[in-house]
């Protein structure tokens, strides 16, 4: 073997390294595993390819002691396909105090981005959905969360649905705190889904309603 084939070789060799070495460091992973960046935005939970949800607990207006709601979120696995489904009995009390949803602990850094999107379809009862958020690891009561609401019309089309960052607001127990800090997009340390009863609202929600996702990802 002479020595400019030799030379051709080590260069072809070096290339696929650096190649693999690209390819590998273009994916940002989250300390749930879920996490993964690319042209399209950061793909915070893509439930196309999760191999479970072992990670998202409930988080139900069972907390108190007159919550009765209920949800559950699964994958859906078929020869086809996968999502995640987000079931939910919403029971809320006669002023619409109540709330069905589920949760999971994140580290998100958000200050590069400027909405969420989640592309879904409603079928059921309800369509009025919220994406929660808690920041700087102030994850539990007293803490306010910082909640989104979005329209899922029940239909046969799935549907992108936006969420501007800087839309969403504190709330405590379903009411706004106008004076509470701003999100911290830069330190998010929980993100939950959740059908709710309105109490505070002009219209209210109650019944047994699923959203089928496909992902949840940051533009």
């Amino acid at each position: 073997m002479d020595g400019t084939l030799i030379i051709l070789l080590c260069f072809s060799v070096l290339f696929l390294l650096l190649r693999f070495h690209w390819s590998s460091s273009s994916s940002i992973m989250s300390r749930n595993g879920n996490t993964s960046q690319d042209v399209d935005g950061l793909f915070l939970f893509d439930f196309r390819k999760l191999s479970d949800l072992d990670h998202w607990t409930e988080e139900s207006d069972t907390v108190r002691e007159v919550g009765k709601s209920k949800a559950v979120f699964q994958l859906q696995k078929t020869r086809l396909f996968q999502r995640a489904i987000f079931f939910t009995l919403l029971n809320p009390q006669e002023n619409g105090a109540g709330f069905a949803g589920c949760r999971t602990n994140t580290n998100f850094d958000f200050s590069k981005y400027e909405k969420l999107q989640v592309y879904g379809r409603a079928q059921g009862s309800n369509a009025g959905y919220k994406i929660v958020l808690r920041h700087n690891g102030l994850n539990n009561e007293p803490n306010p969360t910082y909640e989104q609401i979005f329209q899922a019309k029940p239909g046969d089309q799935f549907q992108l649905f936006d969420l501007p960052l800087t839309e969403f607001k504190p709330f405590y127990r379903g009411r706004l705190l106008p004076d509470a800090p701003a999100l911290n997009k830069a330190n998010i340390t929980r993100l939950g889904l959740q059908v709710f009863g309105g109490v505070y609202m002009d219209y209210k929600q109650k019944g047994v309603s699923s959203f089928e996702i496909d992902f949840i990802r940051a533009v």
